[in-house]
């Protein structure tokens, strides 16, 4: 598109808005085409100037605003992540400048369209955060052996009333220091382990080329970052185990997260040969194993080690083993 637009092409039905809410001195918000607006933007840079079709809304109330940007995308393949971006902007900028705020978005920015790897958090990412952090907070510390602990990943594409429920439910949300403070932990962790393969490609010196894709974006998988938040919610009555749950982003020498050896872990028996390590699906079974690694890890704060990986796979199959021994007896 950037290409497109830098060899002259002209760009159709972008939409805005006039309004002098958001930048008085620049009243043209553009609520659909954002992409054709930056490709235009770019070539504008390197001196070509061109005419572009563009529709101007004004005094649009939510309901209408929110019409305009899903009909304007419709004359694109439209992501479940920027369906998902204009429900929460048409319920209110309170998710987004929570992120901003909480560091888990750069200030000014706004929610990914599209996932993809090394991309912004999305809605989904942010709700299920939230979401898992509570949901860990309800849990018995003195019974987590034997309580079922698999977070849960908030639906992308469709209304979520589980959200709704969630913000009834708890109508501090926006104000809870606890749950800010472990959101910031949870960016500065992302931000380690990113960092962690800057220049070098790896920890230690290690050539890129012996580095997967996927390392440095270990902290953005659904299943670590539901498991981390879950378990940030379930150590908040015990602070000295919570700050060795925090502290995982100081692991010296290596990535927090030990991509590789995470990549070794797996069940003898239980996983299929296409099996690619721990923390790189995410389905209920990698949620729950990455829940009971990192409650493992803040036992004694010594870092994600091949043994503690180990142990953490075993824990999870004991567990689901106790669990359905008791929904047995139970029936």
């Amino acid at each position: 598109m950037r290409d497109d637009a830098k060899q002259g092409r002209s760009f159709s039905n972008i939409v805005a808005e006039y309004t002098k809410e958001f930048d008085e001195t620049h009243p043209l918000k553009i609520v659909g085409g954002q992409h054709r607006f930056k490709a235009i933007q770019d070539a504008l840079a390197s001196g070509v100037d061109e005419y572009h079709g563009i529709k101007v809304y004004f005094n649009l109330d939510k309901a209408q605003r929110l019409d305009v940007q899903v009909i304007s995308n419709t004359n694109i393949a439209i992501s479940r992540d920027l369906f998902d971006r204009m429900q929460e902007t048409f319920r209110g900028p309170q998710l987004r400048n929570w992120c901003q705020k909480a560091t888990l978005l750069p200030a000014g920015k706004d929610f990914a369209d599209k996932s993809e790897r090394g991309s912004l958090i999305s809605v989904r990412m942010a709700r299920s955060f939230i979401s898992n952090y509570f949901g860990g907070r309800d849990v018995d510390l003195a019974k987590f052996a034997v309580t079922t602990t698999t977070p849960l990943v908030s639906p992308t594409g469709e209304h979520d009333s589980d959200w709704d429920d969630l913000q009834a439910k708890h109508s501090d949300l926006w104000e809870d220091a606890d749950l800010l403070e472990a959101a910031r932990e949870f960016a500065q962790l992302v931000t380690a382990q990113r960092n962690a393969f800057r220049n070098t490609g790896g920890p230690n010196g290690k050539s890129r080329k012996h580095v997967r894709r996927d390392y440095p974006e270990k902290a953005m998988n659904l299943a670590v970052l539901t498991a981390w938040a879950y378990v940030a919610g379930v150590l908040q009555p015990n602070k000295k185990r919570l700050k060795r749950h925090y502290d995982l982003k100081n692991s010296p020498g290596r990535d927090p997260l030990n991509a590789e050896q995470l990549a070794k872990g797996r069940h003898r028996t239980d996983d299929a040969p296409n099996y690619r390590g721990l923390g790189y699906r995410t389905d209920a079974r990698e949620r729950g194993r990455m829940v009971e690694l990192f409650y493992l890890q803040a036992e004694n704060g010594e870092g994600i080690t091949p043994k503690l990986i180990k142990i953490a796979i075993a824990d999870y199959h004991a567990k689901q083993a106790a669990l359905a021994a008791i929904q047995e007896r139970a029936s």
